[in-house]
């Protein structure tokens, strides 16, 4: 377990940790280092991908569908959309309960902004059963205005129904500060407003435009061969309708961000900040050293912030298709709003001009390596760095823990510089208006959300000169 960095420890107690974490790391699950076992690879005459990793003697299996189109897709004014689509593909709650209970397995489908995927785990005895129930889900999806006002009807209450906690507030409030009405400042589970507008024609266009055969890998792991799975997937899934076109990941750029601080009234005693800057693509070369620079920022914004210590802080960078976002986040006492701010800026101008530290690097590697290994070792993340590379077209598999640890001081440092040079940065603060209105007060511009900007006072009117009146 790693000893959580906001909690200062002595030097024998850190040089335990190191040694604790290094144990774990060399002592890789099982099914992360399967993760890059070669699997059997086929396709189906309509485009369909496989990817099959055969397990003998397993009586259970997995399948995972990636479809390669997600909420970046959803229509102006109707984010949700791609969302409601994906619980539209298994409309009846028994489905999903026989799985869980008959099988004891799952079925699930989440969507995200690059794609939409379905994990279904199951028996392997019920393998045709289970490629059935998929088959009636991609070919027969219910876009019935009954069942579609019954599922649009459940995920507004769902959405209305989750507890909006401050950090989600801000979450919600730098991505759309950033990328303005560009898909990434969008929710992808939609907002009741938005949902309600999603029509019947909306699904319809979006099942035919994206749900294609062509458009999705299916990996397969089990006790399944491949004589039985190529059977099954022929018959079964042949017939899915393979798409003459695939809709690019293409959209303008959104305009540079408001460079004033936006404060979103949150009631409560702290408040919490967020700093973005646009970040880089899951296919940018620089992708792992940003991971990296994410968490020797966060360290290096602690060091100089001591009331972080104690608080949550984070730094991290969100790759898509398409760039994403390099984010600073923190709770604070809403009278350190000011300074915390301007610490987060100071780091930013360090991590240009001063190259990582060989115990910065260190460090940002161990966290980052364990959060891959944590991720990757759950048997149903198996196929997932395999799916990737369908997804956002890459060129091999890359073995990800790999590149975290062969980056460098000097990688960190170039993009560092290429992110925070010129940043256009957006800055928000989701807390009590009052406290906050008066911490940045002289310090920072800002405007609150909601609250009609003061205008300027008007020129006073040039004093009109005087008239003298000659004698006479």
């Amino acid at each position: 377990m790693l000893i959580p960095s906001i909690i200062p420890v002595p030097a024998r107690f850190c040089a335990k940790a190191v040694t604790l974490v290094l144990c774990f790391l060399l002592a890789v699950p099982a099914t992360l280092a399967q993760s890059t076992n070669e699997p059997q690879r086929e396709q189906l005459l309509n485009g369909l991908r496989l990817l099959l990793w055969e397990k003998p003697g397993s009586s259970e299996v997995l399948l995972k569908l990636r479809i390669n189109s997600g909420s970046a897709f959803d229509l102006a004014g109707k984010s949700g959309q791609m969302a409601l689509l994906g619980d539209l593909l298994f409309p009846d709650a028994n489905t999903v309960e026989y799985f869980r209970e008959e099988m004891a397995g799952k079925l699930e489908v989440a969507v995200n902004y690059d794609s939409t995927t379905i994990t279904m785990v199951g028996k392997t005895s019920e393998f045709e059963q289970i490629v059935d129930t998929l088959r009636a889900a991609l070919l027969a999806t219910q876009l019935t205005p009954e069942v579609i006002t019954r599922i649009r009807e459940a995920r507004i209450k769902s959405v209305k129904d989750t507890a909006i906690a401050p950090p989600l507030v801000a979450d919600r409030a730098i991505a759309a500060r950033l990328f303005d009405d560009f898909p990434y400042g969008r929710l992808m589970s939609g907002t009741p407003e938005d949902l309600a507008r999603v029509q019947r024609a909306d699904l319809m266009l979006a099942r035919e435009r994206f749900l294609n055969s062509n458009n999705a890998t299916l990996a397969i792991v089990g006790g399944i061969t491949r004589a039985r799975a190529l059977r099954t997937l022929r018959q079964l899934l042949g017939p899915w309708r393979k798409s003459e076109n695939i809709v690019p990941t293409t959209f303008r750029q959104p305009k540079a961000p408001d460079a004033r601080t936006l404060i979103v009234n949150v009631p409560g005693s702290a408040a919490e900040v967020r700093l973005a800057v646009r970040g880089v693509s899951r296919t940018d070369p620089d992708y792992f050293p940003a991971k990296i620079l994410a968490k020797v920022a966060e360290q290096r914004w602690q060091g100089i912030t001591p009331e972080l210590v104690k608080q949550p802080v984070f730094a991290r960078s969100q790759s898509h298709a398409l760039p994403g976002a390099f984010v600073m986040g923190a709770t604070i006492d809403p009278q350190h709003a000011a300074d915390t701010l301007a610490n987060a800026r100071k780091v930013m101008e360090s991590l240009i001009a001063t190259p990582a530290t060989a115990a910065e690097l260190d460090r940002a590697k161990t966290e980052a390596v364990g959060e891959v290994s944590g991720i990757l070792s759950k048997p149903e993340s198996f196929p997932d760095p395999w799916l990737d590379v369908e997804t956002y077209h890459l060129s091999a598999l890359q073995d990800q823990i790999a590149l975290l640890r062969s980056v460098t001081a000097q990688d960190v440092q170039r993009i560092a510089s290429r992110l925070f040079k010129e940043p256009r940065l957006a800055s928000v603060i989701a807390g009590d208006t009052l406290p906050l209105k008066a911490a940045l007060q002289g310090r920072f511009q800002y405007e609150v959300l909601g609250e009609m900007a003061t205008p300027p006072p008007a020129p006073k009117p040039a004093a009109r000169p005087e008239t003298k009146t000659s004698p006479g």
